[in-house]
């Protein structure tokens, strides 16, 4: 696993439980939603990249769309 793997499933998790532990404030919650969407958005970001395939480079912007 290099290190843009680990950035970002760390990224995820940490976003993913401090959404579990900070329910109570609305602001909280959609922070840690932000986080965990930019993480799913620099793994899929950069999986084409160092699989040089041209196939899943939209798969991105598929995903904020």
């Amino acid at each position: 696993m290099d290190i843009t793997h680990l950035s970002s499933f760390t990224a995820f998790i940490l976003s993913s439980l401090g959404l579990a532990f900070h329910r109570t404030h609305l602001v909280s919650a959609l922070l840690c939603l932000e986080g965990i969407i930019l993480a799913m958005y620099l793994a899929l970001a950069t999986q084409p990249i160092q699989n040089q395939s041209a196939s899943l480079a939209l798969t991105p912007i598929f995903m904020l769309t």
